[in-house]
């Protein structure tokens, strides 16, 4: 099983950009789906964005498409998140997710339940 440590928060100016990161122990991360989810305050957490085993295949919430891209290094067992042109309703902490589990429906990598191995977020403030 992995282990997910997300770094890359901060404080920035609306507009702005932040890399999140997301190191994974052990030695199979290659064998990880990944996905970044979000929580803002007083509200649920939600997808941001998904990557396959191989990081050829990536998908994004509406919200976010054009703005982020999630991208994976399986030689570091890094999974990273760039946010460019950062919007203040993006403030939330942000959670890296891991599943070794196949999914011939690809909708359940946007799903919470589709994961089982979670960071411990990282939060990101976004200021106007």
């Amino acid at each position: 099983q992995v282990q997910l440590v997300e770094s890359g928060g901060g404080l920035v100016q609306a507009g702005g950009s932040l890399r999140l990161s997301c190191a994974a122990s052990g030695r199979t991360f290659s064998n990880y789906f990944m996905g970044w989810f979000r929580q803002a305050p007083g509200k649920e957490r939600e997808f941001v964005a998904r990557i396959n085993l191989s990081g050829g295949s990536t998908y994004y919430a509406d919200s976010v498409k054009g703005r982020f891209t999630i991208s994976r290094d399986n030689a570091k067992n890094t999974v990273y998140l760039q946010m460019n042109s950062l919007k203040p309703e993006d403030t939330a902490v942000y959670y890296c997710a891991a599943t070794n589990r196949f999914y011939s429906d690809g909708h359940y990598y946007t799903q919470l339940g589709g994961y089982d191995r979670w960071g411990q977020g990282t939060q990101v403030t976004v200021s106007s």
